[in-house]
């Protein structure tokens, strides 16, 4: 069985879609952890479109940080996880420690009893950032994506709406 599904591909790739129709498919209660934060007016726009695509049958938790807790608490869901690089982003922005973070994220993903989607953004196809902090961040997600990629049953990689599944 299909426990951990991990979605990749660039910006509006559809990762977002596709994950929410795998997550339609599962029969499972649908728990949406929303990691970004309306931090501007577009940001807010983003936000507020999806939750309209996804429509009342979505229960959503924003949780900028802890998303390893919410893994936790509910083994009888289809838990969505939209994204990791923006998760990733405010671990950075608040100065935490990305590695350990990265460490809960996989142990509860290992100890799972929900079925769980995470999407992020691949990051590694552009040339190399002419600043430190965007270097840094792409070192980050390069492992991070790595890492959780060796624990997902699951991979997809998904280029212009078509998904193309890499592992499982």
């Amino acid at each position: 069985m299909i426990r951990t599904t991990f979605i990749l591909g660039g910006m509006r790739s559809g990762k977002s879609a596709y994950a929410e129709r795998l997550a339609e498919q599962s029969g499972l209660r649908k728990l949406y952890v929303a990691t970004a934060e309306a931090l501007d007016a577009e940001m807010g726009d983003r936000i507020a479109a999806h939750r309209q695509r996804r429509g009342d049958a979505w229960q959503t938790i924003e949780e900028p940080i802890h998303i390893d807790t919410i893994i936790g608490q509910h083994g009888d869901a289809c838990i969505l996880i939209d994204c990791l690089t923006l998760w990733l982003s405010n671990l950075l922005h608040c100065g935490l420690d990305v590695a350990q973070h990265t460490n809960h994220l996989l142990t509860a993903l290992t100890s799972a009893r929900a079925q769980v989607i995470l999407v992020s953004n691949e990051t590694g196809f552009g040339v190399m950032p002419d600043n430190a902090l965007a270097r840094q961040f792409c070192d980050h997600a390069g492992v991070l994506h790595q890492r959780v990629a060796a624990a997902a049953d699951r991979v997809v990689w998904i280029a212009a709406g078509i998904p193309t599944v890499i592992k499982g």
